[in-house]
């Protein structure tokens, strides 16, 4: 999470949506950049508004403006499940070598999600209880340079965050079984990647 005091503006960073490069690239003309540890540095819009909001209100960041980026849903889980093939991990309960991308979401979409399979969800990290988006700014990954252009407009600086935390190569296949569960079961997700800043 990066903070803009001059420019009110406050960056939450989405896990698997590259804002660890963003965050890099743009630290220099943060005021404040709350990195480690991730519970901490991945705090949602919902925590935000509860804990932190309040704290910088009352130092006198306000009026502000709240920045995120979403993922494709469907890239999202494929970045999480090539995240957790890496050797570092093997034989963890964590890691996802041995499984495959279907089986995976199809964990993923469980009541109750093996240690795999706990990502989280896009839409609980952005949204309230009802849905509704907790960010001011919301921009798809897959566009990222209208999200560079965005912030060059607002610091006056263009930056080129470093390729970082590169997953390894791996084939995504869904069935249309799954494919359409997980339209289903992670409709509030799709709903906010649609509307999203194209």
């Amino acid at each position: 999470m990066l903070l803009f005091w001059r420019e009110k503006l406050v960056l939450l960073a989405v896990p698997k949506t590259g804002t660890t490069a963003l965050e890099q690239a743009l630290k220099p003309w943060a005021s404040a950049a709350i990195l480690d540890p991730p519970g901490l540095k991945h705090t949602s819009a919902r925590r935000y508004r509860r804990e932190v909001e309040p704290w910088v209100t009352r130092a006198g960041l306000w009026p502000h403006e709240t920045v995120a980026v979403i993922r494709e849903p469907v890239d999202w889980l494929g970045s999480w499940y090539r995240y957790r093939l890496r050797a570092q991990i093997g034989g963890e309960d964590t890691s996802t070598q041995g499984i495959s991308f279907d089986e995976f979401v199809t964990a993923w979409m469980q009541p109750t999600r093996p240690a795999f399979a706990q990502v989280g969800s896009q839409a609980r990290f952005l949204a309230g209880p009802r849905g509704r988006l907790l960010v001011t700014h919301l921009f798809r990954y897959e566009d990222y340079d209208r999200l560079l252009d965005f912030f060059a407009d607002r610091l006056g600086h263009r930056v080129a965050p470093p390729r970082i935390n590169v997953s390894p190569k791996q084939g995504l296949a869904l069935s249309d079984t799954t494919m359409q569960a997980l339209r289903e079961h992670a409709a509030r997700d799709f709903a906010l990647w649609d509307g999203a800043r194209r």
